[in-house]
């Protein structure tokens, strides 16, 4: 059996203490780790693993101390491999579950693509989120948005978005109130935090400097099309 992590505390409770800063979060905001057979430290982002839990913030600073200063050998009271790509590897894996989520949404009907359809979603109060692609035009981005208050994340780009709606592209997103939404939020901001990227980062290559806004509302990612819409409300 694997050595107890150091202060051994029980997993119960929506709050852990992170190993380097030694304060505690909620869970929603933190990284699980186990110690695989082989001692190796495995991201546990489902928090299913067995195995005592040694818990970080989601933050790529805190990634970084606790491999610099041992934080994981410490904790397990023995030597443990950390791979080089640990971080890699939990970037994949939540874009893999913010994916995941949207994908139930929209077929769950809780979930539309296309300007249009986010924009009258939008305006009938029905959006608890708006799911923006990273490289997406910023000013289209922000047009949409206007002056609403709804949260807005940017986990994926536009491929991958599109991917969840059979298209090529999708930029925006909307997504019904509820637990789907909080958790797409929540996942969104433990990427966000690991990547050291504003959830809303510029896009690249997706406006030449100086363009019409015209011509964004001219390209497949931005223009109004029912199409979106019809997709996420049939699921």
């Amino acid at each position: 059996m694997l050595p107890e992590a150091e202060e051994d505390e029980p997993e119960r409770g929506p709050f852990r203490r992170c190993l380097v800063t030694r304060e505690s979060q909620p869970k929603a905001a933190m990284i699980r780790f186990v110690l695989g057979p082989d001692r190796t430290v495995i991201a546990d982002l489902a928090e299913k693993l067995p195995g005592r839990g040694m818990w970080l913030s989601a933050r790529a600073d805190v990634l970084e101390q606790a491999a610099r200063r041992g934080a994981f050998a410490k904790a397990a009271r023995g030597e443990v491999h950390v791979p080089p790509d640990l971080r890699a590897t939990i970037e994949d894996g939540l874009r893999g579950r913010i994916r995941d989520l949207v994908g139930f949404a929209r077929r769950a009907g809780q979930a539309v693509s296309g300007w249009q359809a986010a924009r009258e979603w939008l305006q009938a109060g029905r959006a608890g989120l708006l799911v923006q692609a990273a490289d997406g035009s910023p000013a289209e981005k922000a047009r949409l948005v206007g002056h609403r208050t709804v949260p807005v994340v940017g986990p994926l780009d536009a491929a991958a978005l599109g991917v969840l709606f059979g298209r090529d592209r999708a930029v925006h997103v909307a997504v019904a109130p509820g637990r789907l939404a909080e958790r797409i939020a929540a996942e969104a901001a433990r990427l966000e935090g690991v990547t050291l990227r504003s959830g809303t980062a510029p896009s690249r290559g997706s406006r030449k400097p100086g363009g019409d806004p015209a011509e964004d509302r001219a390209r497949p990612d931005a223009r109004d099309d029912g199409r979106d819409g019809a997709a996420g409300a049939t699921g």
